[in-house]
């Protein structure tokens, strides 16, 4: 397993590095030269992660979504579970770094949170076999897939109601190794537990979601596949803050981390 990063220096500028430690107080982050997934490796400077604003890990060209990928979470919603998988994008420009702010629309009376386990793209995949797929991952993080519901139920299709800009947190690291199949995908609001779903229960698999988003579209290195949500979305109100964890459904054994954002009314027009 490993585990990588982006932060900010004081200066603003961003760079990778790969973390090592075994707490957040004594993590030392390793600089690398490029992102990760292309080749990246250690310039020789370390500086200690404690301390350091982290950054949205994942840079995707694409933001690739999928809908009703828990019997239960479809079934709260009134829906039929999906015969194949339900694809939607993000655009980009609703990432959110962790520690970042969530902006109601003031177009939308219904926010709700959606955490969701992350796939980061490591190699381009264009119609890979299912038992090929997971040769295509570089790691998993957390990804909260923020809705404005009733904008979503109004327009009959998803792209403005999921497609806001912070509507797509990130982070707060992308850890490689992982089996996707056993993993926890947990959401609190105000530290009250909301969702708390085994990715065992996907009806899609990680290794089947990318063979066949594979058939339609190429997932380039960087990309993020977002997996579905479990059962127990719910509202988000200004002043709240969303914890979106990403463990191990085995006690002991090693996760993702906590993605932690805030949420706030817009700024006045």
């Amino acid at each position: 397993m490993k585990r990588f990063a982006r932060f900010a220096r004081p200066d603003g500028t961003a760079f990778c590095a790969e973390v090592e430690g075994t707490s957040p107080e004594t993590d030392v982050a390793y600089v690398l030269d490029n992102l990760p997934w292309d080749g990246g490796r250690r310039t020789g400077e370390e500086q200690a992660a404690l301390g350091l604003a982290r950054l949205c890990p994942a840079v995707p060209s694409k933001i690739l979504c999928v809908g009703r990928n828990y019997a239960a979470h479809a079934k709260e919603l009134g829906h039929e579970v999906p015969a194949e998988p339900l694809l939607f994008l993000k655009p980009p420009s609703a990432l959110l770094d962790p520690g970042g702010t969530i902006l109601l629309p003031r177009e939308s009376e219904r926010v709700e949170h959606e955490a969701e386990l992350g796939v980061l793209i490591g190699r381009r995949a264009r119609n890979v076999r299912r038992e090929d797929a997971l040769h295509h991952v570089f790691g998993y993080t957390c990804v909260g897939d923020i809705t404005a519901r009733d904008l979503q139920k109004k327009d009959g299709q998803w792209t403005r109601a999921k497609g806001f800009d912070t509507f797509c947190p990130v982070g707060p690291q992308v850890v490689s190794g992982l089996d996707p199949t056993r993993l926890r995908v947990i959401a609190r609001v105000g530290g009250q537990t909301r969702q708390d779903g085994l990715t065992a229960h996907m009806i899609f698999d990680v290794a089947t979601l990318i063979a066949y988003a594979s058939r339609v579209m190429t997932l380039e290195p960087g990309d993020l596949l977002v997996t579905g949500t479990p059962e127990g979305v719910g509202p988000l109100l200004p002043g709240d803050v969303l914890d979106i964890e990403v463990c191990s459904a085995e006690e002991g054994q090693p996760g993702i981390g906590v993605l932690s954002v805030r949420v706030a009314a817009p700024p006045p027009p």
